[in-house]
């Protein structure tokens, strides 16, 4: 089950996080990640972001969203991507779309941890990850 930041004032909504303040998870896919912004958290209601991380020679799982489509922004590292039938290489500053319904994996193939921002519209949930 994940675990969600309480704010002292639920009434109102925290359109500002830091993330200093914000602790990491693992996904249902394995990678680990910090919820930037998520609607269970912080008021928003159409999207979440979140810092994910995948360390050297790992993989997240093959999976697939069936509501949320994703957009991975790589900040750092190398990797191959399996999108559907299709695999791609991967690198900083490179952004792929994951539509909803397709596979797909992240695997770490460089020398340091590969880390990317990803935003689900609808927000992520556990629910939607579908393990393949």
């Amino acid at each position: 089950m994940e675990e969600r930041v309480q704010y002292p004032c639920p009434d109102e909504p925290v359109m500002k996080t830091a993330r200093c303040q914000l602790q990491s998870f693992i996904t249902r896919d394995g990678s680990e990640i910090i919820e930037l912004f998520h609607p269970g958290s912080n008021g928003n209601a159409m999207q979440s972001l979140a810092e994910a991380r995948v360390a050297c020679g790992c993989a997240t799982r093959l999976h697939r969203h069936h509501q949320s489509e994703e957009l991975y922004h790589i900040l750092s590292g190398t990797g191959r991507m399996t999108l559907g039938r299709e695999v791609l290489n991967v690198r900083r500053g490179d952004t792929v779309c994951i539509l909803p319904g397709v596979a797909h994996c992240l695997e770490n193939t460089g020398k340091d941890e590969l880390v990317f921002l990803c935003c689900c519209a609808p927000p992520y949930t556990h629910q939607d990850t579908e393990l393949l």
